[in-house]
């Protein structure tokens, strides 16, 4: 909702951003399927997660991934369900 928008910067749509979700950037450019797939291969990757990606990731987030793959599933669920209801009650 708008909220989220005013948080992010979105004063138009569609508007298009990119990159890591604590610092979304702007995208600029050209909107047809050659400008967006140009841009995409240019300037999209494989970021920092869990499996084949792991390497990409700073010591600290590497030990998170590592600690969350370790949790047996009804624990992650657990925490799964806490954080939407934290989410809930901040929204």
């Amino acid at each position: 909702g708008q909220p989220l928008c005013e948080k992010h910067g979105v004063q138009g749509y569609p508007s298009i951003k990119y990159g890591d979700v604590s610092e979304l950037k702007d995208y600029n450019g050209g909107r047809t399927y050659d400008d967006l797939k140009k841009f995409a291969e240019e300037s999209l990757g494989p970021t920092c997660g869990p499996g084949e990606n792991l390497g990409l990731c700073d010591a600290e987030m590497k030990t998170k991934i590592e600690n969350y793959v370790k949790m047996s599933p009804g624990k992650l669920e657990g925490k799964i369900r806490n954080t939407i209801k934290n989410y809930e009650v901040e929204m």
